[in-house]
C-alpha cells in the first residue's frame, strides 16, 4: 500500500511540475529561454528564412507579440496572441498597398500602439517623410491611425518610439540635420503632458554626436538607454550602444555593447521585456533574443 501511495505522489508531483513548466514556456511564443549567447527568435514562425523582420515587442504579460516585416520594400506590422495556451499565427494588423507601417511600440498603459509611417496626413497621395502615429485600442479592435501631431513630428524623419513608465516618449529624428548630412539622427525625449507631449528635447553629448543615433529603447525606470548608432569604433553598418543614468540624472557616455551583440552587419530595434528578463533586437534581417543579464554585465 505504501509503495502505491509513493507512486501516486510521484505522479502527482510530475504532473504539477509539467504543468508549471508548460505555463512558464507558453510566454514569448513558447520558445525555450535563451542564455547569454543570442539566438534567432521563433525561427520558422517569426524569424523566417528569406524574410526581413524587425521591431519586435511584447505586451507586459508576454502574451502578445507585435513586429514588422518588410515586404518588397514596404513594411507592415504583424500580431500574435496567446489564447488558452496556444499562440495564433502572425497576421497583419497595419498594412497598406503603398505606405509602410513599422517600429511598433505599446504605450505604458497598452491602450495605444505607436508606430512610424510614411503615409501623408490625409492618407492619400505620395509618400512623405516618416512620422510617429498611433492607433487606440477599441472593443472591436484598433482605431484608424492618428498622427502624433506637430509637437512630436517635423518636416523630416521621426523614428522608433519608446516610453518610460511615467510616459516620457523617447524617439529619434533628423530634424536638425545638415542638408548635406541627412543621416545625422539624434535622440530626443518628450515628457508626457496633460494632453499629448511637451516639446522634445535632444539628449546630451554623452548620447548624441554628429553621427547617426536612432532606434532608442528606454528602460521603464529610465535607468538605461539602448540605441543604434554608426560610429568609428563600431563593428559594422550599425551597432547597439548602451548608456546608464547616473545618480545626478545625467547619462553615462554611451558604450558599444560588444561583439556578443554586434556584428559586421546592422543591429537595430532594441527591446527589453517588461519583466526585465529578455533583450530582443534585429540582426541580419532576423529577430534575435538573449538573456537581459548581459545589460548588468555592461554596467560600470
Amino acid at each position: 500500500m505504501k509503495s502505491v501511495l509513493l507512486i501516486l505522489t510521484f505522479l502527482c508531483q510530475s504532473i504539477a511540475s509539467a504543468q508549471t513548466t508548460a505555463k512558464q514556456t507558453t510566454k514569448y511564443v513558447g520558445q525555450d529561454p535563451p542564455g547569454k549567447t543570442p539566438v534567432k527568435f521563433a525561427f520558422g514562425v517569426v524569424s523566417v528564412a528569406g524574410q526581413h523582420e524587425f521591431g519586435s515587442i511584447f505586451s507586459g504579460d508576454g502574451n502578445e507579440c507585435y513586429y514588422a516585416v518588410d515586404e518588397g520594400g514596404k513594411a507592415e506590422i504583424r500580431y500574435m496572441k496567446l489564447t488558452d495556451g496556444l499562440w495564433s499565427w502572425p497576421v497583419p494588423i497595419l498594412s497598406d498597398d503603398t505606405f509602410s507601417y513599422n517600429d511598433p511600440m505599446l504605450s505604458p498603459d497598452e491602450r495605444k500602439l505607436f508606430f512610424i509611417s510614411d503615409k501623408p496626413l490625409d492618407g492619400s497621395g505620395k509618400k512623405k517623410d516618416y512620422d510617429i502615429w498611433y492607433v487606440e485600442k477599441k472593443e472591436d479592435g484598433w482605431s484608424a491611425p492618428i498622427n502624433a501631431g506637430a509637437m512630436i513630428n517635423s518636416d523630416k524623419h521621426e523614428y522608433y518610439v519608446s516610453f518610460s513608465k511615467s510616459g516620457t516618449m523617447y524617439f529619434s529624428s533628423n530634424r536638425n540635420a545638415d542638408t548635406k548630412r541627412t543621416d545625422n539622427f539624434d535622440i530626443y525625449a518628450s515628457v508626457a503632458a496633460e494632453r499629448g507631449f511637451q516639446r522634445p528635447v535632444p539628449l546630451g553629448d554623452s548620447i548624441n554626436t554628429k553621427e547617426y543615433e536612432a532606434d532608442v529603447f528606454v528602460a521603464g525606470d529610465e535607468s538605461y538607454l539602448i540605441f543604434c548608432a554608426t560610429r568609428p569604433d563600431g563593428y559594422g553598418a550599425g551597432d547597439l550602444y548602451i548608456s546608464f543614468k547616473k545618480p545626478d540624472g545625467a547619462w553615462t557616455k554611451a558604450k558599444n555593447m560588444g561583439d556578443v551583440i554586434n556584428t559586421p552587419g546592422h543591429e537595430l530595434c532594441p527591446f527589453v521585456t517588461a519583466d526585465g528578463k529578455y533583450f530582443f533586437y534585429t540582426s541580419k534581417r532576423d529577430i534575435y533574443w538573449v538573456d537581459a543579464k548581459i545589460i548588468d554585465d555592461l554596467r560600470e
